[in-house]
């Protein structure tokens, strides 16, 4: 099997994006890196090759650029990717949507890929000094990582007559499902001066897992205004008030619907954003519930507390 993953240099996400009046185009000077997205995609590749499921030859990298989205490529390539391919043409400057998509599939068409992943797909930007709108799309797969072991305990569990029920099950507590499942997703990002909206919504199509326990689909969202309180070519700092929520049927375990398993939950809190240079990037959350509805007794939170930090090398 050979697989092609399609890869992408980026203005880093610390650099003020502007529009060269001379062209038209976005001024693409400053630093660059590999499109964060596609490290997955070039990730999932190596898992099937590393899973022993189906035998791979070769991982490609394939990019359409300028001479200097060679970098993108040699990043790549140090991710797990065995060559690459980069095509590159003045002609081909200032492409939109259909002649990229064009000229790529050109170039897969010779490469004849099994297999074609990509991370993130960036349908439509319009961007301007003080304007920015860009929609994406996403698609992807989740292997099966992590133990599973947990959703065993589904077998033996036995009510208490005597105590309380349990709002905790195994399948609360397992770290993995031991199922293939597809990611699916949009999202959408506008900037006027220094206010933003941004909203994003994902869906999970699950399939059965260990111990025959399948978990239900899983639709997930979450989106709202904000504020840059800094935005300089150095740092940023930015503060949105988020809502976010997910929806999730029933679980089936051995071919029965599981009733403590189904919840839709809104939530509604700030998040504060924070960007230093080309490498640090950091987030730090709080989600109260609005509503929160589950089928059956259910540990649900009082509140969350998420955070994040992201170095790039």
């Amino acid at each position: 099997m050979k697989i092609c993953v399609l890869v992408k240099e980026v203005p880093d996400a610390a650099v003020q994006k502007r529009i060269d009046p001379s062209t038209g185009r976005m001024d693409r000077n400053g630093e660059k890196n590999l499109n964060p997205y596609d490290t997955h995609a070039i990730e999932a590749a190596m898992q099937i090759k590393e899973g022993g499921a189906v035998e791979v030859d070769e991982i490609v990298a394939v990019t359409m650029g300028p001479s200097t989205a060679i970098r993108a490529l040699h990043k790549a390539v140090s991710l797990g990717a065995d060559r690459s391919v980069h095509l590159s043409d003045d002609a081909l400057a200032g492409s939109d949507v259909a002649a990229t998509g064009y000229a790529l599939a050109q170039t897969l068409k010779r490469e004849n890929p099994d297999l074609v992943l990509l991370g993130h797909y960036q349908a439509y930007r319009h961007e301007e000094k003080k304007f920015t709108f860009s929609w994406t799309v996403l698609g992807g797969i989740k292997f099966p990582t992590g133990s599973s072991d947990r959703i065993s305990e589904e077998l033996n569990e036995v009510e208490k007559p005597l105590g309380p029920p349990s709002g905790i099950h195994g399948h609360d507590l397992t770290l993995g499902t031991g199922s293939y499942d597809g990611i699916v997703g949009t999202g959408i990002f506008t900037r006027w001066h220094k206010g933003f909206l941004s909203a994003n919504v994902q869906y999970a199509i699950r399939s059965k897992g260990d111990f025959d326990y399948e978990f239900a689909n899983d639709l997930t969202w979450s989106g709202g205004p904000g504020y840059y309180l800094a935005l300089t070519h150095r740092y940023t700092l930015a503060l949105q008030a988020v809502v976010s929520g997910e929806h999730k049927g029933k679980d089936t375990f051995q071919g029965e619907s599981a009733e403590d398993t189904g919840v839709t939950a809104v939530y509604l809190g700030p998040q504060l954003s924070f960007t230093w240079g080309t490498h640090l990037g950091a987030y730090l959350a709080a989600d109260l519930p609005i509503s929160i509805e589950n089928t059956s007794l259910q540990t649900v939170p009082d509140y969350r507390i998420r955070g994040g930090m992201t170095w790039h090398f």
